[in-house]
């Protein structure tokens, strides 16, 4: 069986680590996305009650009591911080992706300069 250099080892090495980087990454982003959904939905809802109406916000185990106007208030800039942080995941994302097809070119063309010995 052949051996491959270490150097190409541990760059593969990296390169799954990388791999699992931008998987993790990309799934926080998804996550962020769902909860920017979800944001809109309840802005939605509180668009369609009068800005005197009460509405119960959920603190913690408890729900209080509190006017729809804060709420909204208070969700669109939830709404505002996910949108950034989304922009944010997006950019390490494109990054990460970019080093990637970067290494990957490395190493084949390592892999294909290199000739196996016979043993």
């Amino acid at each position: 069986m052949q051996q491959i250099p270490k150097e190409i080892e541990q760059q593969l090495m990296q390169f799954q680590q990388l791999q699992k980087q931008a998987q993790a990454i990309s799934q926080q982003r998804l996550q962020f996305e769902i909860q920017i959904k979800e944001t809109e939905k309840a802005l939605a809802e509180l668009g369609k009650l009068g800005e005197t109406q009460d509405v119960y916000k959920s603190v913690g185990a408890f729900l209080i009591k509190t006017g729809a106007e804060p709420v909204k208030t208070e969700l669109e800039e939830k709404k505002e911080t996910l949108e950034i942080r989304i922009k944010t995941f997006k950019g390490q994302e494109k990054k990460i992706t970019e080093k990637l097809k970067t290494m990957q070119s490395e190493i084949e063309g390592k892999l294909k300069g290199y000739t196996p010995q016979a043993g």
